[in-house]
């Protein structure tokens, strides 16, 4: 069975049912990772996240995660209370207070995830640079798709809740 641009049917569904679940057990292994390390998953994708973009403000965190700049009040006292983060006004202009990332514990957070990291690796291994290449496009390409959808998703949330 073929798509109208030649791609086999049956191939296609068959991708992306396999992404779905690879989106599910995701979840699941944060979930499990965020119960594993005493914190909500929310608190442990929020620590990542600061992770990734370093400090930023608690109205920056917000957009990012589309939540209500009470609810990141909130979620910043937990992560704040458990070592995660810390709060200092912002060198270049004091009325803002920046949300620190704590290099020690964004460093435990990573070694709970060293035996995913390595069986990734290993697998990883077993393709040729071309084949990594074209997955870490597809991977790239996802991603931007993802983001996509999220801020289409807060967007009908805020219009919603007007």
């Amino acid at each position: 069975m073929s798509s109208d641009n030649g791609l086999n049917a049956d191939l296609l569904e068959s991708l992306k049912q396999s992404l779905k679940r690879y989106g599910m057990r995701t979840v699941l292994f944060q979930q499990n990772m965020a119960q594993k390390i005493g914190v909500a998953h929310t608190d442990l994708k929020t620590a990542e996240i600061l992770n990734e973009t370093g400090p930023i403000t608690a109205g920056e965190l917000a957009k990012i995660t589309g939540l209500s700049t009470g609810s990141v009040t909130a979620l910043i006292d937990r992560l704040e209370k458990s070592g995660y983060v810390k709060r200092e006004r912002d060198h270049l202009d004091g009325r803002r207070v920046m949300i620190i990332p704590i290099a020690k514990r964004q460093e435990q957070i990573k070694a709970h995830y060293h035996a995913l990291s390595t069986a990734t690796t290993d697998l990883c291994t077993s393709y040729n640079e071309s084949e990594l290449t074209l997955i870490l496009q597809f991977v790239e390409d996802i991603n931007r798709i993802m983001e996509k959808e999220n801020e289409v998703l807060m967007n009908e949330r805020r219009e919603f809740l007007k």
